[in-house]
C-alpha cells in the first residue's frame, strides 16, 4: 500500500464549449469524472495523461497547459492513500472515436468495469454531478473562469 496516489486528468473542450467527461462504475460504485486516471511507475505526468487517454479514448492529445492541481487533503475512496491530482487542459490530435452518451450512466455491456463518455455543456457543469472532492474543485474552477 503506497500513501500517496497520484492522478492525472485532461480537460479536453470541443469547438462547441462542451467538456468530455466519463461516468464509470468500478468496485461496484458509479461516479462521473474527468478521463484520466492513476500513475503508473516510473512514469512523468504527461506521458501517463497521453497514455491515459490512449487507453481510455483511443485518441492521442497533446498538453496545452496546467489547470490545477489538488491543494487539500483527499483520502482515496478506495483505499488508505491520499490522493493528488493533477488536471491540464488538452487538445485531441487523433479523432475521437468513441461513442458519445447523452444520459448519465448509460454504459454498454455489462461487467465489474464500465465506461461511457458524453460531451456536457461547460456551462451546464454542475458540482454536484461529480463524486470526488478534487473533480468538484475543478468544476467550481471552470465555472468561475466562463
Amino acid at each position: 500500500m503506497y500513501p500517496f496516489n497520484v492522478r492525472v486528468y485532461g480537460l479536453l473542450i470541443n469547438a462547441d464549449n462542451e467538456i468530455l467527461i466519463s461516468d464509470e462504475q468500478e468496485y461496484g460504485i458509479r461516479f462521473t469524472k474527468f478521463p484520466g486516471g492513476g500513475l503508473e511507475l516510473g512514469e512523468g505526468l504527461i506521458d501517463g495523461l497521453k497514455r491515459e487517454f490512449v487507453e481510455e479514448c483511443n485518441a492521442e492529445v497533446e498538453i496545452t497547459d496546467h489547470f490545477y492541481t489538488t491543494d487539500f487533503y483527499v483520502k482515496s475512496a478506495f483505499n488508505d492513500s491520499q490522493i493528488i491530482s493533477v488536471y491540464y487542459r488538452v487538445k485531441n490530435i487523433t479523432p475521437l472515436n468513441l461513442v458519445f452518451k447523452t444520459a448519465v450512466f448509460d454504459f454498454d455491456g455489462e461487467g465489474d468495469v464500465l465506461q461511457a463518455f458524453r460531451w456536457v455543456k461547460l456551462t451546464d457543469l454542475k458540482e454536484v454531478d461529480f463524486v470526488f472532492p478534487t473533480d468538484k474543485q475543478v468544476v467550481k474552477l471552470l465555472i468561475n473562469s466562463l
